[in-house]
Formats: C-alpha cells, structure tokens, sequence
C-alpha cells in the first residue's frame, strides 16, 4: 500500500503476470482528480467504499459503492469523488485481445471487441465477485485458480451486459487539418510546440484548431499530447529507464511537471509505478 501525502489517500498498483500481465489499481482517493484521458486497453472496476463521479464520452456518471464500472477502449473520460469522504475502488485493465477472445469462446464462434454501453453497472454480486478476486490476487494463490477466476468473471461481465462494438469511424473522417495535427502530436509527441505554431503547420487559426480538435477527439492538442507521452512514459518506465531520464526524454518541462501529468492519469506517481512493477517482477507464485 502506498500513502500519498495526504494521509487519506492512498495507491496500490501491480500487475498480474498471470492474466497477461493485466494491471490492477487499489485505490482511495478524496482529493485526487483524473484529467480527461483515455485508455488503450478496458478499464473495468468496482467501487468499494463511497462514490464516484465521473464524464465519460461527454456524458455524466454516477457510480455508487457495489457498483461495477466498465470504460471502454479510448473513450475520454475523467473521476473524481462524489462525496466528502471520497471514494475506495478496485480496478483491473485488461486487453482488447482478452476480452475478444473471451467472448468468442463464449459464443464458439470469432467475434468482434466486445462493447459496453452503459459505463456504470448496478450489480452487486459482479461487485462483490470482483471486490473478492481482486483482493485474493493479493495473496499467494495457484495460476490455475488465478486464471480460473478471472476468466469465469470476465465471461459473466460479458453475458450480461456486453454487445458487439459499433464499427468505429472510417480512418479519414476527421477534417483533413485536424487529422494532420493529430499525426504530428503522434508522430513528435515529445516536441514543444506552441499551439500558434501547430496552427500554422495546418492551416487553421489557433482557436478553430483548438475547437475542432476537441470536438473531433475529446481532448485539446496539449491533453493529447500529454496522453502520449504518459502511455510512452509507462513503456520506457518498464523497460527500466529512471524518471528523470524519461521526464527529458518525453518533452516534460521538468521531471515535477511529469509526475503531476502522470499522477493526473495513471492515478499513482511515476516513483510508485516503478516500485509495483519491479516488486511483481521479483514476486514467485505459489503452486
């Protein structure tokens, strides 16, 4: 467990090398608010003690304790608690492959990423299902109990709430000048570049560049950036490189303002990223 500085709040983040090295985050925060930010993989929790609110694809959400939230793939989303005395929850990231996969071995047959409409799911006995794997995940537990458990919960998730994901927008459909900044975000992440001068290499006015961009992807260009640089920021951090070395590395202005914008979307600090990792590296399972 990881205490922050205020002593109300605190991480516990790892990852599971038995389900495909899925993270997993135990949390408590008051204080703590996510910046708008999207995930690569699906971020499906439970929310233990409390409440949270949050927006999600432009939307607002209420998740009360017992309650089990699921964001898909790349929706822009943010939290923060709904409550004074904040809000305890346990989440778990798994990939699309994963969940792909579990679904068509439900069926029998291929199927398509599985797609979840609502964002935040009554169901208690999901919840508590999920409350007590996560915590068991914890303790020295067999792979073929760990993987068992896991598999047998993500196939109920899926049953009773998944449908088949909507065919996402043709590459291309963005204007052409918001989708050749995008490119350069992508492609020059770590680059500091003025919104005049990204502007300027598209075509477009600083203003109509920033609202355009938005309303195309659900985040400013500078959000954007930021995103990518966090997800580069996770890869380097695994691969063993320290933090002030990605802080440069990435374009951050300096390594306090990387462990803010990492904080803002990860939810645990670039330092408490690394320890978790290094420490489930080390950690042998008991058969």
């Amino acid at each position: 467990m990881e205490l922050e500085n205020d002593q109300q709040e605190y991480t516990n983040f790892w990852r599971e090398p038995e389900l495909g090295n899925t993270e997993l985050l135990h949390a408590r925060f008051v204080n703590h608010c996510y910046a708008r930010h999207t995930h690569d993989t699906f971020a499906i929790g439970m929310i233990e003690v409390g409440a949270e609110q949050f927006e999600c694809n432009r939307q607002k959400h209420f998740a009360p304790a017992g309650s089990v939230v699921v964001i898909n793939p790349g929706e822009v989303h943010t939290g923060q608690t709904a409550t004074e005395g904040g809000w305890t929850y346990r989440m778990l990231y798994p990939e699309v492959e994963l969940l792909q996969k579990t679904l068509s071995e439900t069926t029998g047959r291929q199927q398509a990423i599985p797609y979840f409409k609502n964002s935040v799911m009554p169901d208690k006995e999901l919840a508590n299902e999920l409350l007590a794997l996560h915590h068991d995940l914890l303790s020295p537990i067999s792979s073929l109990e760990c993987q068992s458990r896991f598999l047998e919960w993500l196939n109920r998730l899926i049953q009773r709430y998944a449908e088949i994901r909507p065919y996402p927008p043709k590459e291309g459909y963005e204007p052409r000048a918001i989708r050749q900044a995008r490119e350069f975000l992508e492609e020059s992440y770590s680059e500091n570049i003025s919104l005049d001068a990204l502007a300027e290499l598209v075509g477009l006015s600083p203003y109509h560049l920033l609202r355009t961009f938005r309303r195309t992807f659900g985040l400013p260009p500078h959000a954007y950036q930021n995103q990518l640089r966090v997800t580069h920021a996770r890869n380097l951090l695994q691969a063993g490189w320290n933090i002030p070395q990605v802080a440069v590395e990435l374009g951050f202005v300096d390594q306090s303002h990387f462990t803010r914008q990492f904080k803002r979307v990860v939810g645990v600090t670039p330092g408490q990223y690394i320890k978790r990792n290094n420490l489930q590296d080390i950690l042998l399972r008991a058969f």
